[in-house]
C-alpha cells in the first residue's frame, strides 16, 4: 500500500457541483426513504449543489452486510466519476470496517475530493487520512442535513466555510443544541422541529498554554474497530496533533471511556498528541457528563498529561446542530484566550 503522510487538500465545493450521497454501512435510506429525499433536497437547495446516488446507496441492511465489497466499490466509483466533486455519508452504522481490505488508499490519495461523515464513517474518514488527504468530520445526509423544518444555520455557516470558502479563524460554538429525537418513519412529521435548549459553551477542563497541531480522531468507539490492525494511525499521525474524539448514541460507559483512553496512553498516543477535545455526549445525564469529564482527567494524570488543554461539551458528532472539523488541519488551542482557531484551510 503506497501511502503519504502530506498533507493533500481536495478541491473546495463549488455551486453547481455534483455531489454523492453513499451509505457505507447502513441501510436507512432505503428504509426511511422520505427522510433521505428531504436531505438531498435540503442539502441541494441550500448550496445550490446537485445530489446523485452511489450505485447502492438505498440498498437495504441485510444486502448492504452481506456485500462489503460493493459498498467500497461505490466509494471507488465516486472517487473515479469526473462529474462528482465530492460525497456525504447517507448516515452512519457500525459495521464499515469492513470495507477496508477492499479501499484503495492510492486511489483516494490521487483523486483528492472533499468526503465528509461521522459517527460509523470515522473509518472512511481515516482511510483519507492514512492516504495523506484532509478529511471531514461533520453531518450526514439523514441528520442534521436532513433536520426537521430546515438545515440549521449553525450547521449552514460551518458547512459552508469549511467546504466552500477555505474558511480559517475561531470556530463559533452553537447557542442551542437538542437531543430530541422525532421519529423519523413517519413522513408526516418531517416538517415538525424540534426542541432545542440554550447551549452553555465549551467546558475548559484543564490547561494553561497555547497549543497548535492537526486535527485527528472521530467516534471513540468506530476507532476502536481499528486499533491492532494494519488500518490504524501510525505515530505520525498522532505527534503534534490535536486529538477530537465523540461517542455514539448508543452512550458508551464513562467507564468504557476511560478504558478506550487507557488504551491510547498505553500505545503512547496521549504522550504524543497536544490537546484533547471532546464532543457533547448524547443520552448522558448532566450528572454523566460530569463524571466523563473527571474521568477523562483522570486518565490524563495516571499518564502524567495533567498539562494536557482539554476542552469539553463542543458542538460535533451525535449532537445537533453541528460543525465541521477538517481533519488534519492545524488548529490552535489557547487556553488563556478560551479559543480554538483553525489556523488553515481544509479545502483549496
Amino acid at each position: 500500500m503506497n501511502e503519504s503522510h502530506s498533507l493533500i487538500k481536495p478541491p473546495r465545493l463549488r455551486a453547481g457541483d455534483t455531489v454523492c450521497a453513499i451509505s457505507l454501512s447502513s441501510g436507512a435510506a432505503g428504509a426511511l426513504p422520505h427522510r433521505f429525499e428531504q436531505g438531498k433536497r435540503q442539502l441541494a437547495e441550500a448550496f445550490d449543489l446537485r445530489i446523485v446516488e452511489a450505485p447502492h446507496a438505498r440498498a437495504d441492511d441485510d444486502w448492504l452486510y452481506h456485500n462489503p465489497e460493493a459498498r467500497a466499490d461505490d466509494l471507488n466509483w465516486a472517487l473515479l466519476e469526473p462529474e462528482v466533486k465530492g460525497i456525504v455519508s447517507v448516515i452512519g452504522g457500525d459495521d464499515s470496517v469492513r470495507i477496508l481490505p477492499f479501499v484503495d488508499h492510492e486511489l483516494i490519495r490521487t483523486n483528492p475530493k472533499v468526503f465528509m461523515g461521522f459517527s460509523d464513517a470515522t473509518v472512511t474518514l481515516t482511510a483519507f487520512r492514512r492516504a495523506g488527504v484532509v478529511a471531514f468530520h461533520g453531518p450526514a445526509v439523514m441528520t442534521d442535513l436532513a433536520e426537521n423544518g430546515g438545515i440549521r444555520p449553525f450547521v449552514l455557516r460551518s458547512v459552508r466555510r469549511t467546504l466552500f470558502e477555505a474558511w480559517t479563524g475561531p470556530l463559533e460554538y452553537a447557542t442551542e443544541w437538542t437531543e430530541q429525537f422525532i421519529d423519523w418513519r413517519d413522513p408526516a412529521l418531517l416538517g415538525r422541529p424540534r426542541h432545542f435548549v440554550p447551549n452553555e459553551g465549551p467546558a475548559w477542563l484543564q490547561g494553561e498554554e497555547a497549543v497548535e497541531g492537526p486535527l485527528v480522531g472521530g467516534n471513540i468507539e468506530v476507532l476502536e474497530f481499528l486499533k491492532g490492525t494494519r488500518w490504524w494511525l501510525d505515530d505520525e499521525h498522532w505527534d503534534g496533533a490535536v486529538l477530537c474524539i465523540e461517542t455514539s448514541e448508543e452512550a458508551p460507559s464513562v467507564e468504557a471511556v476511560k478504558r478506550y483512553l487507557r488504551n491510547y496512553g498505553s500505545q503512547g498516543v496521549l504522550d504524543r498528541v497536544v490537546a484533547l477535545l471532546l464532543a457533547r455526549p448524547q443520552h448522558y445525564t448532566q450528572r454523566d457528563r460530569w463524571r466523563l469529564h473527571e474521568g477523562v482527567t483522570q486518565v490524563l494524570a495516571e499518564f502524567g498529561r495533567h498539562d494536557m488543554p482539554v476542552v469539553a461539551n463542543l458542538d460535533f458528532g451525535h449532537t445537533s446542530p453541528q460543525m465541521v472539523l477538517p481533519l488534519g488541519c492545524q488548529l490552535r488551542v489557547d487556553c488563556s484566550e478560551r479559543t480554538l482557531v483553525l489556523l488553515e484551510p481544509g479545502v483549496s
